[in-house]
């Protein structure tokens, strides 16, 4: 049985298990009454994993899961091997259980709200990109979000493999509490994984073994954010035997996902960039250090109590001026008016011609706003098509 648009609590007369929507807070009345009941409560996560025998490739973190996810997907398939992206991107898992060959590898994107309530899940694969705080309202504090992290690779043994970001102090805090094998990927040296060395990636998975995979400058997509991602899909894809020159050719001609740093137009020798996935702080910091040019800087949304300090050094170097909108504009304003030009606009599309206006050929046009998109619009999908119409629409 299901419902909509509200529960009751015949919902729970005959039930053996709660199947919970993503994001719905563990301090909903229906839950509540359901564990008081000692009903079974699972997330779809958990329920695709008990009825599934594909390969799986687990991918977490703050930021960076959806472009690694695609990018991993992206690299098997062009390596020979049959892989579906899935879970938190596109369709869930739980669409592909049984409808797919059994050598098909499921690469999934897993947020903390599908980790809360899974029991069993053991991917073959798990990664956490890294973590900084989000999502803060519904788990309650920095702690239970990173156990809900951490939870990818709870029920992993030796015969797994765990991929950590060894450059982020939370994410490293991980290998404490896994069983599982665990490689790391890094811009320093590291005993078993991926890192950089000069300007180049190198594999080191022996002491007196070390492989140059390529030049960090031949990735096409732009960003340490995104050196970061391609050095973890790597160490996934390395697990699968994939050869470094498939995964190398995979990174010069990966050209990114939709919303993330998605170059819309050229108009008037201006770059025009979507970037509306950047929905936190740390995502917008990724952004704006991606760029060697000025930067026009669209943001603002629904804040979830912000610090726009961490962004201080690279707008000072970075940005010629702040076009803002939504619920977070005065804060964004106020924050940065004495340091920076910013200007107030009442629409996305207001601010695009705003932000054209204040740039001058050479420049570029950063829609990274920092925010939430639920005050204006439906979800940062939605905002990010009505900001590349806006481009379009110049004339």
């Amino acid at each position: 049985d299901s419902e909509f648009g509200g529960n009751s609590e015949k919902a729970l007369l005959n039930t053996d298990c709660v199947i919970v929507s993503p994001g719905v807070p563990p301090t909903a009345r229906i839950l509540i009454e359901a564990e008081t009941r000692g009903i079974e409560i699972i997330s779809e996560l958990e329920f695709a994993y008990r009825n599934c025998k594909n390969p799986i490739i687990a991918i977490t973190g703050t930021n960076g899961k959806t472009t690694t996810t695609t990018l991993m997907a992206y690299i098997l398939n062009r390596s020979g091997k049959k892989a579906i992206a899935c879970g938190n991107i596109g369709s869930p898992m739980s669409a592909y259980v049984n409808h797919i060959s059994p050598d098909t590898i499921l690469v999934a994107e897993i947020s903390s709200y599908q980790l809360d309530r899974v029991k069993t899940f053991r991917p073959d694969v798990a990664m956490i990109l890294n973590i900084t705080p989000d999502h803060l309202s519904y788990h309650g504090s920095l702690e239970n979000y990173i156990s809900a992290k951490y939870k990818i690779f709870s029920m992993q043994n030796e015969k797994d493999l765990l991929i950590l970001n060894a450059d982020d102090a939370a994410t490293l805090a991980a290998k404490n509490h896994a069983t599982a094998r665990i490689a790391y990927f890094s811009m320093n040296p590291v005993e078993n994984g991926i890192y950089r060395e000069g300007e180049a990636m190198v594999a080191r998975f022996s002491q007196h073994n070390e492989e140059k995979i390529m030049f960090f400058e031949e990735i096409r997509i732009p960003g340490v954010h995104n050196a970061y991602n391609s050095m973890a899909a790597a160490l996934a894809a390395r697990a699968f035997e994939i050869r470094n020159e498939d995964i190398r050719d995979s990174l010069m001609s990966f050209q990114g996902v939709e919303h993330r740093l998605e170059l819309v137009r050229i108009f008037d020798g201006i770059d025009f960039v979507n970037d509306s996935k950047a929905t936190n702080i740390n995502a917008t910091w990724y952004a704006l250090s991606s760029y060697n040019r000025p930067l026009i800087w669209i943001a603002g949304g629904r804040g979830d109590n912000n610090d726009y300090s961490e962004l201080d050094e690279l707008v000072d170097k970075n940005v010629k001026s702040i076009v803002v909108i939504g619920e977070e504009s005065d804060n964004i304003f106020n924050y940065f008016c004495l340091k920076k030009r910013v200007q107030k606009s009442l629409s996305l599309e207001d601010a695009v011609l705003q932000a054209k206006d204040f740039a001058e050929e050479g420049d570029i046009v950063l829609f990274s706003p920092a925010c939430k998109s639920f005050d204006m619009f439906i979800n940062y999908e939605h905002r990010g098509e009505v900001f590349k119409q806006a481009v379009m629409d110049i004339k």
